[in-house]
Parts: C-alpha cells; structure tokens; sequence
C-alpha cells in the first residue's frame, strides 16, 4: 500500500471525548497520519468518558473527522453497544485500527474487514490491545472475572489470529496474549506515543519543592499511598500536587485521609490540565513525580515526565515494572507500603550523582517513545505482507 493513493483509515474507539488513555492514543496517532497525508476517520461511542455528557455527533480537528454513534452501556465504563457497520461499509477504508481487546467494536472491525475484502479491497485491521489484563484481577468483580475468562476461552483463540497484527501497548500483556491463543508472530509491540514538544521544549517553569500526581484521580491509582507517606518523609516542608480529573466518591476519600492525617497544608488538587504547554510546565516546575498505582496499562504521564528528565518513582506493579528499572531510570517502591514509599522519596532528593545519573537514563529511555519514531512503525504496517 502505497501514501500517495491517499489510504481511507478508519479507527475504532469507545470514546473521543474525555479523559480517556485509548482516546489520546487514537487521537494523537490520528493527527500523525492525517499529517503524513492520509484519510482518517474516527468512529466512537457519543459518551465523554466520565461523564454522562452526551458529545455532537460530529466533529473535526487536525484535519482528522469524527463520527459519534449512539451507545448502550452493558455493564462498566466501556464495555457497550454501538452501531456503525453500514456507516463504516459507506466509507470503505483501506486500514481499521480496532481499539480495546474483549470489546465488541473489535469483532465488528473484523467482520466489516471480511465483507470488504469479499468485494475485492484490500483491506486490512490491526487490533490495538490497550492492555485490558489486571495482575491478579484484583480490581474485577467475581462476574467480572467470569465474563473475562470465557471471553478469552471462546472468542479470543477464533478472533485474535484474525487480525491482519495485534499491536500491544506494553510488553507485559504479551504473555496474557499468548495464553489467550494469539500467535507470537502476530504480535507487535508499538506502545503509546508522546508529542515531540516533552522533548524539545525548553525548561518551562522554575522547580519547587514538591511532588507531582498527573493523572485521573481514580481509586485504581492508589494516591492514598502517597498522602499517607507523608508521615516517613525528611522534608517536612516538601508539598504533594494531585493533578487530574477526579471521581466525587474518590475524592471525598482522600480528603477524609488528608484531614485524618493533618498535612491539609501541603496536598492540592488544582485540577486537570489539557494544554499541552501547560502540562510540560507543571511537570517542570515539580521535584519528583510519583504513581502510586496497582494497575496500569502503560502509564503515559510517567514516559512523559521522564522525557523532562525527572525523578519517576512507581509502585512495583507489572505495567510500571516495564517501564522502570529500579535505580537505573528511576526508583520501584513496594506496593501499598507508604513508609517504602517514602523512603524512596527522601532517597530521591538527595542531590546525588546517582540521581543525575538516574535522571539522564530517564531521559534517554523515553525518547524511543516519540510520535516521530511510533507513527513509523504504524506506517511500516501498511505496506508489509
């Protein structure tokens, strides 16, 4: 397949709205491809994830056009129902990208792939994994568990191997993949990317002396954690910043901690921020970043913050494990033990050479995340037998 016949890509998401980590990867590699003169067309859910807000069916930005259908939710945030067969058939793309293994969209992808290649297009679809695997299933209901398992007992092994690739986020997942019948050959490894600008921008904000959450403030991102090592630390000066959208339940927990404890002087939560440069500036101005998270995909704002040469210090958790190397480009603490948690911290203030060091590891290690060298190995997919 050939940039200059214009290829038509279609990328299938629950959600192009909201705080949601698929979303920024489809966005983002939409944008990529759009630049590079393809045709891309985003089909979502009409939800902003989140919320109950119900977005316009249509919308367009960076030349990338999206396409919004109405959902039924059919148990959690995103696994639901929505129609957009006949639409996509009308649109005859070239290349699918199916967002989120075990969600129904995916079979879809594949059965609109078959009829168009029936009618002679070339047509191919990429499964994009986004790692649905939970180390343990410690945070899935026993139905949950249940629905997971015969998912990927009954269906997995028929639909997997059907997919032109199955592109992982991460490499941890590859193993659940495997169990689930996909064939190693069929895997890719293309995680998410981060713009050029984590790289290339000047220091934006003078450093203070605190500490940065950037994420969605949400129970599975274990900030208690945080908050309660505050106790353990040597600096008792040192402020905590909580970036993010935040759950009302959630948020009312840590406020009940954060008065239990005492420390209401140096924890804020100014809220979630969305521009880009304003984001690189509120990483700049921070000391360290932490997440203190059991469960994670790949964590974005993590190969972010290291991308601005900061001090990253994550939970011992599978997802984190992939990414950090402890004191080689960055610092492991012990999952939901707030004094390691805090002895890390006080480890990483130090003025040190082996934190300098650690520092231009981090720094060096995230540039293989750059949308400059993702969106080559996307490409590479196009034209490959």
């Amino acid at each position: 397949m050939a940039k200059e016949s214009k290829l038509k890509i279609l990328e299938l998401c629950h959600f192009s709205a909201g705080g949601c980590g698929v979303w920024q990867r489809v966005k983002q590699e939409s944008i990529e491809l759009a630049k590079r003169g393809y045709e891309v067309q985003v089909f979502s859910s009409n939800f902003e994830k989140g919320t109950d807000k119900i977005m316009p069916s249509e919308e367009e930005f960076c030349g990338v056009n999206i396409r919004r259908f109405p959902a039924k939710r059919l148990g959690g945030e995103s696994f639901m129902h929505w129609k957009f067969e006949k639409e996509a058939m009308e649109y005859s793309p070239d290349v699918i990208f199916a967002h989120n293994y075990r969600q129904l969209p995916t079979t879809t992808a594949l059965r609109i792939a078959a009829k168009l290649r029936k009618g002679g297009k070339k047509c191919k679809v990429f499964l994009v994994t986004h790692a649905p695997f939970v180390e343990g299933d410690i945070t899935r209901s026993s139905i949950a568990k249940v629905f997971v398992k015969l998912y990927d007992y009954l269906i997995g092994p028929i639909t997997l191997n059907k997919f032109d690739k199955i592109l992982t986020i991460s490499k941890w997942e590859i193993p659940y993949l495997l169990e689930a019948g996909a064939k190693k050959e069929n895997i890719i490894y293309i995680p998410n990317g981060i713009p050029e600008e984590f790289f290339k921008m000047k220091n934006a904000a003078k450093e203070e002396n605190k500490i940065l959450f950037l994420g969605r403030i949400a129970p599975k991102k274990k900030i208690e954690t945080l908050i309660e090592a505050i106790p353990y630390l040597d600096d008792k000066k040192l402020k905590i910043e909580i970036v993010g959208p935040y759950e009302e339940e959630y948020f009312a927990f840590l406020k009940d901690i954060i008065k239990k404890i005492g420390v209401e002087d140096r924890i804020s939560f100014p809220g979630p921020i969305y521009d880009l440069r304003e984001k690189i500036k509120k990483m700049d101005s921070a000391r360290i970043f932490v997440l203190p998270s059991r469960v994670e995909g790949m964590p974005q704002a993590f190969v972010e913050a290291m991308a601005r040469a900061k001090l990253v210090i994550g939970s011992d958790s599978i997802a984190i494990r992939d990414l950090i190397e402890d004191n080689r480009n960055g610092y492991l603490f012990e999952f939901d033990n707030p004094k390691n948690l805090g002895e890390k911290i006080n480890l990483a203030l130090r003025k040190t050479k082996d934190n300098q060091r650690i520092e231009k590891a981090a720094k060096k290690f995230a540039e293989q995340f750059s949308w400059k060298i993702i969106i080559q190995k996307i490409e590479s997919l196009f034209n490959a037998e």
